[in-house]
């Protein structure tokens, strides 16, 4: 599942980087949410298929730091991009002759900007309020099934939700593999 949710979303990032026709705002945030849902999934699955490799679940105070800071650090994201691309939509459905003017690469850009700072401002605050807060109130146990179902079936969905129902996507991938098979047969 790991590699679907890796190959789907670069293929998300590859297809839009390599279509002009797809160099528009929606598509702009498009591959920022899928990279995202990369590094998102990389803080979390390598270490789970490590534990289960290993059959052992222990890590270093370090390690939980590190990895809670950069799992936090892309929900957060994720979710400033979904509102981003809620605002995006509704600049395009509300005032679709204005959109052009609206949604220019600069906002776009500040949108994204200002969605990161954002979201390292959230993460900073949070952290303070954990070391705030005595060690015996935080007491509570997620399910691991709910734990996998965020971490792993709904970025591995996401690719398939956003993109390939999408005909611009799909021409768009199946240009990048046609050059990639013309590429190939070249080699040989």
């Amino acid at each position: 599942m790991y590699l679907i949710i890796v190959f789907g979303n670069l293929f998300i990032i590859l297809a839009v980087s390599s279509e002009p026709h797809l160099h528009t705002p929606m598509y702009f945030f498009l591959s920022n949410l899928s990279l995202v849902d990369i590094c998102f999934t990389s803080t979390t699955i390598p270490k789970m298929l490590w534990n289960i490799q290993t059959q052992s679940q222990a890590i270093t105070y370090e390690g939980c730091i590190i990895q809670m800071y950069f799992f936090t650090l892309f929900v957060v994201l994720n979710d400033f991009l979904l509102t981003v691309m809620a605002y995006d939509r509704f600049v395009a459905i509300c005032h679709p002759l204005h959109y052009t003017v609206i949604m220019n690469a600069w906002l776009c850009a500040l949108l994204v900007l200002v969605s990161w700072v954002i979201v390292v401002s959230l993460f900073y605050c949070t952290c303070l309020g954990v070391y705030i807060y005595p060690v015996n109130a935080h007491s509570s146990h997620p399910s691991a099934t709910a734990s996998v179902m965020y971490t792993v079936v709904t970025p591995m969905l996401n690719p398939f939700i956003y993109s390939l129902r999408n005909k611009d996507i799909k021409r768009a991938l199946k240009a990048l593999f046609k050059t990639a098979a013309i590429k190939g047969s070249q080699l040989f």
